[in-house]
Formats: structure tokens, C-alpha cells, sequence
């Protein structure tokens, strides 16, 4: 045993991915129907740095691994996240205060708290990023205060119940839904129309504020010689006609109710004049544009109906931002697709392009801003490079393109540069903390990081749950996406899709204050690392 922890010390690069290895195989393990995911790295760091200190080696992944692996993260989360954010910004405003309220009342809190139980600040911001699963804060805690192992041994004493707590209340949100059975997917469906007032699918569409569109269009008897059309925004909508509507199955059921009737016959499974195919996005001159930019009507007499994007579908509103690698459901005329399919680009290449110019780009500016010094009375404080770099994801995500430069990633790049940049910092952060967890936990500091940890969890979760139902009136479904949003925590929004079918309404509830809840915590971790 000696003889290896020697050579993981000399080989801190077999160090580094045999942490990977093990971490990432744990990680993988379900409990109760829930895996602690990437942050078992973490715990393994942590484990086998302990066992190296107590018999007198010293591991340590290189300091320049952990802060590439951090800027890589932050970065990439900011880029996934961008349009997402800022569209939660014009239209999702109130939850989005409330969650930054909440959550500068629990930085309160574990200020007066942890400073009541004698724990120093770099302790307790790692215990906040812990009892808020959240490893950005962590990352931003350790960068401020320069104590890798007091804020990474309060981060994992804290997480675990930061975990299992936010489980509790999730699950216990669920048992209020009235609709179970009644998922909330992505759906479509033929209706008849029965209007005698000839309302435009435009007309239509936008009195459901974006939610559906129109795909298909039929005038008269499906049984005659007419033509299925491509339903154009101006296409007018008469008695007797057939159209097909996409978006989530109460809305669509809706507007059937109010066009008419759902129809018998089926327009999608006629393929003889219009085709349907899923196409990747991958030129680049067309990534951060919209759908309506886009012009596929135009152009092809074609329409986007969905974007998928990850393992998310969203209906194609006109106003969607789309982004390198999304797989976009288009209808088109079938001697026209494939004119579609070569001006989309269509290459699988796209998935795994890692944009180079644009990476580097946004990763030097954010570095630099994170430098910048912002005066305050009493001194001031820099944001950092994990902050830097955030904040320029979130820019470039959303603005997809400045000029002729991509500034976005296709999603599964930067997923995976997310994944690797995390585990990364994961790796660095335990194996600095591993040698005196072991002295925290078996001495008194053990139970109060514990103690501050559990009210932290419990309270963020009681407000938000009582906040959301009261106030807000936001259904138990979307409410329970919240609370893994706010958390920013993945193994609760799995459980919480698994619970409930996979409603779409969870992922809009995770997406609407993910971002927000992701940059308020970093913000507040150093402020709490900072004293």
C-alpha cells in the first residue's frame, strides 16, 4: 500500500484519472433509485488523500489542474445556460427574485449560524455550497479565501443531506399533484376545424404565447386530390379544414377545443407530399440564429416543429435562439429535404465540435474579468475566474454569434467539457481537503458543519416549497423541478422526472431558475469566503 500511495504522489496524472476512474464507477451506483453522480469523485479524493496522510505521503493533483477544470466548468455551465437565463428573465421575473431572496436570506443565516458554532468563513461557504449541492460556489469559496481544505471538508460534510434533504421535500411536493398519469410531453395532434371565422395559424399560435406551433395544413376532405401543406404563419384556417398542432398535451388539447375537434385521420402518417425527418444543425453560419431567421418557409416551404437540445424537447417558437448540434425536427415537401438536410448541415460532426476559436475566447475574457478588482467601501472584492468566466458563458451562450464568430458550443461539447472540468476540480479540491477531513469529522467541528448544514438544506427547501404553493401558486409538478433547479442538482431533477413521467413541466421548472440560482450561489459563497 505504501509503495502505491509513493507513486500516485510522483504520478499525479495517474493520480488525477485513476480518481476519475473509481469516483465516476461509484458515482454510477443507484441507491434507492438516486446516484450521488460526479461528486463522488470528490469523496474518493478526499478518502484516498486521508489514507496517503495517515501514512506519511502526500498526494495532490497540480493547483493548474484544478483551475483549468474550474474555468472549464463555470464556462460551459454559463454557455448551456445562457438563452435559458435570460429568457427566464423577461418572463419568469418573480420566482426568479424570490429564489435570490431565499437564498441571500440563507447566506444570512449560515453567517450568523456558523459564526454562533465558531466555524471560521471559509468553513462555512463551503458548508453553504454543500447544503446547496452546488460545486461553482465551492470552486468560487476556495478561489477567494485560498483554503482549499476548510472550505472542500465543510462542502462534503454538508452535502450529503443536501442531497437526501432536497429528495425529502421533492418527493413530498409530489404528493400533492391532483394530475398524476397526465405528463406533460411534447405531443401531436390532427384537429378538425370548425371555425366559421378563419382565424391565421399566426392568430392562433400566438394567443399560447409561443407554446405550439403548426406543422400541417390540409384544406377539405383528406378522401379528394388536395394537397398536405406546410402551415405557414399566414395560412388561413377554415371550416372543414385539417391542421396539426405540436406542443405539450394540454395545450394542444386546447387549442383543439377551441379550432374545433380532434380528427380520426392522422395528416403525419401521410408522407406522399410532405416528409419529416430530424436534421443536426451543424453550419456554423447559422448558429445563433433563430428559427424565424432561418427562413426554411421561404426558402424550401419547409418549418421547424421541435429542438432537441441534450435530452430536452422544445417547441420551435420563432424567437428560439438555435445553437451548434441541435437536432431539429423539420417538415418539408419530399423532393425538398434534401436541399434542407444540405443547408442545415447535417453532420454529426457538429455534436462533438468544441468551437476552438470561440472556447478560447470566452475563456481569456472571463479569466481577465475575474481579475478586475470592483472597489467597495472597505476594500472591494474581484469576482474571480470562476465568476469571470460564468458571466461570459452566460453572454455568449445566449448571444450564439457576434459577426461571423460562433461564440455557443454544441450542447454535447460542452457538456462534455463540463463533465471533464468538474471532475477535474472535484479532484484537486478532495485531495487538498483529504488530510485533515478526517481530524473535522471525528472532532467537534464534525457536528456543527453537520448542524449548519441541515438548517441550511431544511431551510431553503421549507421556504421555497411554502413560497412557491402560496404565493406563486405554482403546481406541485413544475414546483418540484423548482426545488431541483434551485438546488442545482441533478439527481433531483431525476428523480422528480421519474416520479412523474418525465412532464415536461419539471425541466421548465429546473430550467427557470437554474441559471439564476447557480450565479446568486457563487456570488454568495465568496461573499461568505470573503468574512
Amino acid at each position: 500500500m505504501h509503495d502505491i500511495l509513493l507513486f500516485l504522489g510522483e504520478q499525479p496524472l495517474v493520480l488525477l484519472f485513476g480518481l476519475f476512474c473509481i469516483g465516476s464507477a461509484l458515482g454510477a451506483v443507484r441507491i434507492a433509485d438516486v446516484a450521488i453522480g460526479p461528486a463522488a469523485v470528490l469523496f474518493t479524493a478526499i478518502a484516498v488523500s486521508a489514507v496517503a496522510t495517515a501514512n506519511d505521503v502526500k498526494l495532490a493533483v497540480p493547483e493548474v489542474v484544478g483551475t483549468l477544470g474550474l474555468v472549464l466548468f463555470t464556462y460551459t455551465i454559463g454557455i448551456i445556460s445562457g438563452p435559458t437565463f435570460f429568457a427566464a428573465l423577461r418572463g419568469g421575473w418573480r420566482p426568479i427574485v424570490t429564489v435570490t431572496a431565499t437564498l441571500g436570506a440563507v447566506a444570512g443565516v449560515a453567517a450568523a449560524l456558523g459564526t454562533a458554532l465558531g466555524l471560521p468563513f471559509p468553513t462555512i461557504a463551503g458548508t453553504f455550497a454543500g447544503a446547496l449541492t452546488n460545486t461553482p460556489a465551492l470552486a468560487a469559496a476556495t478561489e477567494r479565501s485560498g483554503d482549499a481544505a476548510a472550505t472542500t471538508v465543510g462542502y462534503s460534510i454538508a452535502y450529503l443531506f443536501g442531497v437526501v434533504g432536497m429528495l425529502v421535500a421533492t418527493a413530498t411536493v409530489l404528493r400533492r399533484r391532483t394530475d398524476a398519469g397526465k405528463a406533460r410531453g411534447l405531443t401531436n395532434l390532427t384537429i378538425r376545424v370548425e371555425r366559421t371565422d378563419e382565424p391565421t395559424v399566426a392568430e392562433v399560435a400566438d394567443r399560447r404565447g409561443g407554446e405550439v406551433v403548426f406543422s400541417r395544413v390540409m384544406h377539405g376532405e383528406p378522401q379528394t386530390d388536395h394537397v398536405l401543406l406546410v402551415a405557414e404563419d399566414d395560412e388561413t384556417l377554415r371550416q372543414g379544414d385539417l391542421v396539426t398542432v405540436v406542443g405539450p398535451r394540454d395545450i394542444v388539447d386546447a387549442v383543439a377545443r377551441e379550432l374545433g375537434h380532434r380528427s380520426s385521420h392522422v395528416l403525419q402518417a401521410d408522407r406522399r407530399d410532405l416528409d419529416f425527418r430530424r436534421i443536426t444543425l451543424s453550419r456554423k453560419e447559422l448558429a445563433g440564429r433563430t428559427v424565424e431567421d432561418l427562413e426554411l418557409g421561404e426558402k424550401f416551404g419547409a418549418a421547424i416543429t421541435r429542438v432537441r437540445r441534450g435530452d430536452v424537447d422544445m417547441v420551435a417558437a420563432d424567437d428560439l435562439i438555435l445553437l451548434p448540434g441541435d437536432r431539429l425536427r423539420v417538415i418539408a415537401p419530399v423532393k425538398r429535404m434534401k436541399e434542407v438536410s444540405t443547408f442545415l448541415g447535417d453532420s454529426e460532426r457538429g455534436l462533438s465540435d468544441i468551437n476552438p476559436v470561440g472556447l478560447a475566447l470566452g475563456l481569456s475574457l472571463g479569466v481577465l474579468i475575474g481579475t478586475a478588482h470592483i472597489p467597495l467601501p472597505g476594500g472591494g472584492f474581484a469576482i474571480g475566474a470562476a465568476g469571470g468566466t460564468l458571466l461570459v458563458g452566460l453572454v455568449f451562450g445566449r448571444l450564439g454569434r457576434v459577426g461571423p464568430l460562433v461564440t455557443s458550443l454544441a450542447h454535447p461539447a460542452a457538456s462534455t467539457l463540463s463533465t471533464f472540468g468538474m471532475l477535474a476540480f472535484l479532484a484537486y479540491a478532495g485531495t487538498r481537503a483529504g488530510g485533515s477531513f478526517t481530524s473535522a469529522v471525528t472532532s467537534s467541528l464534525g457536528w456543527r458543519i453537520g448542524l449548519l448544514g441541515l438548517v441550511l438544506t431544511s431551510l431553503t427547501a421549507v421556504a421555497l416549497a411554502v413560497v412557491g404553493t402560496v404565493v406563486h401558486k405554482i403546481d406541485p409538478t413544475r414546483l418540484a423541478g423548482v426545488l431541483g433547479g434551485v438546488q442545482t442538482q441533478p439527481a433531483v431533477l431525476a428523480f422528480a422526472n421519474e416520479r412523474t413521467g418525465f412532464d415536461t413541466r419539471v425541466a421548465l421548472g429546473y430550467a427557470l431558475v437554474y441559471p439564476a440560482a447557480m450565479i446568486v450561489k457563487i456570488v454568495l459563497a465568496q461573499i461568505l469566503a470573503g468574512g
